[in-house]
């Protein structure tokens, strides 16, 4: 017989096993999310940096190659136009970052668009996200990495006469034996990086300060050889010419979410996120557009050939001096170098996040008592990036990075709409104007862009994402801390 006036009772197993969809779609409640920031296995991240300090995070993995490089690509798609070129693809850009600085403010996490994704469409697509951060940040790193090995050579070239050799300057399949350059900076940024968030800050802002010199540095100088004649065709192959060279140009604005990796080491998380975002990605416009402007100005378009020299070709042909070339050859190295610093510093901070939820080993939350940063995490990750940019021939997967980014945007334009409408009560230190429109903008111009780029790398994406599915359903899974019921829960039921 039953007694009616017991208590219900509860089955344990029944309330810890929900079904297979509950699964995937569980949520992890904003409250928790910032509740747990900073917490890691042993020890908390250390909150030291300000306004300034997030802001250079976000310029220095934004304004890096793209510029230096991206020209000698662009220009002859869109002629003169490239300027309006720079200008369309920032404001796609923009669409994105306005989600990215009101989700920064109320989530401020060092999960980025992961932990977005996880406060507001549920565990299977937070990890889809967090997997496009992984290939992100991680290939970006590597590919860059390349990149500086290049221009290291052209500084030494042009100081002191000599180069690396092939084998010792290029991994194998790209006519070398190991890249040694691309390890070395590597390196470097992970020795900063273990120091801790502020002394990496520290170093970054040197580095970005330096980098926003020479750029302003090429607008002076280049200016001198300006000729209005070379403007003479605005825009000779068409709008259509301006949006080829738009979406080109819009992997140049990659990397203004790095601040958002910083939620919780920022000091003042909720007012100065959204701040750095918005303020970095007006920075980088603003300078994208008066190089292009300058360098379009100074030399006929249908003379921009060779990508990775034009800006030091330019100031070369207005001088007259080669010494002018050497010098932005060597900006470009430290340009290049922050790059690899704050994507590196964005990876560890993800990978942080997602061990903490349980979804990878908890080797990645670690903190060092001492300097308040994931060691461990830091030191598998570079050894892991510097590997890969040495010996690795990147080829097709650096493209897919691309595509990861753009799903990874995307996302973010939705979790904001989302969490809108379930919690609108929240406190939002910022807000997207015009929501839903905006939001919609962005999500409709990221899936434009992935619609464009190439069947390779579809592919390579998709067998990354399959590679992802399997760790997720074999691993993560079942070691997920929603999982289990929240301790604080547990008790409050056994009182």
């Amino acid at each position: 017989m039953i007694d009616q006036g017991a208590p219900p009772h509860h089955d344990a197993s029944a309330a810890s096993s929900p079904g297979f969809a509950a699964r995937l779609m569980r949520r992890k409640p904003v409250e928790r999310l910032v509740a747990e920031g900073g917490q890691g296995e042993g020890g908390s991240l250390r909150r030291s940096l300000g306004l300034w300090q997030l802001t250079m995070i976000s310029i220095g993995a934004t304004l890096g190659t793209g510029i230096f490089v991206v020209l000698g690509e662009a220009v002859p798609k869109a002629g003169p136009a490239v300027t309006l070129s720079f200008v369309i693809a920032g404001l796609t850009a923009l669409f994105s970052a306005l989600s990215y600085a009101e989700l920064a403010g109320t989530i401020p996490v060092s999960g980025s668009s992961y932990s977005y994704a996880y406060a507001t469409m549920g565990e299977l697509i937070a990890w889809v996200c967090g997997w496009c951060l992984i290939l992100e940040y991680g290939v970006s790193v590597a590919a860059v990495a390349v990149g500086w090995g290049e221009y290291l050579n052209e500084l030494l070239d042009g100081t002191i006469g000599v180069t690396l050799p092939a084998a010792l300057s290029a991994p194998p399949g790209d006519g070398g034996i190991f890249n040694l350059p691309a390890l070395i900076v590597v390196l470097l940024a992970m020795t900063f990086l273990l120091g801790g968030a502020r002394e990496s800050a520290r170093a970054n802002t040197i580095m970005v300060v330096v980098k926003i010199a020479a750029l302003v540095l090429f607008c002076a100088i280049g200016v001198q050889g300006f000729r209005s004649g070379n403007y003479e065709h605005f825009m000779p192959l068409g709008m259509a010419g301006v949006s080829a060279a738009g979406a080109t140009l819009f992997f140049s604005y990659i990397g203004f979410d790095a601040a958002s990796t910083a939620g919780e080491e920022a000091k003042n998380a909720q007012r100065d996120l959204p701040r750095a975002i918005m303020l970095s990605l007006v920075i980088v416009t603003v300078l994208y557009v008066l190089v292009a402007a300058v360098a379009v100005g100074a030399r006929p378009w249908r003379t921009f050939t060779d990508s990775e020299a034009s800006l030091a070709q330019i100031m070369t042909d207005v001088t007259g001096q080669s010494f002018w070339g050497t010098l932005l050859a060597f900006c470009a190295v430290v340009a290049i170098a922050s790059v690899v610093l704050t994507v590196l510093y964005g990876q560890t901070r993800v990978l942080f996040a997602m061990s903490r939820d349980g979804l990878v080993p908890k080797v990645f939350s670690k903190v060092h008592p001492k300097t308040g940063a994931p060691r461990a995490n830091t030191l598998i990750v570079s050894l892991f990036c510097g590997v890969l940019a040495a010996a690795v021939p990147l080829g097709r997967l650096a493209a897919a990075t691309s595509i990861g980014t753009l799903l990874a945007f995307a996302l973010v334009n939705v979790a904001v709409v989302v969490l809108r409408r379930t919690r609108p009560d929240m406190r939002r230190t910022f807000r997207v104007p015009l929501s839903p429109v905006l939001p919609a903008l962005g999500f409709g111009f990221c899936v434009w862009m992935m619609g464009s780029l190439s069947t390779v790398t579809w592919v390579v994406f998709g067998v990354w994402m399959a590679v992802g599915l399997v760790f997720y359903f074999v691993y993560g899974q079942r070691r997920s801390r929603l999982a289990t019921p929240d301790p604080s829960q547990v008790r409050t039921h056994q009182k």
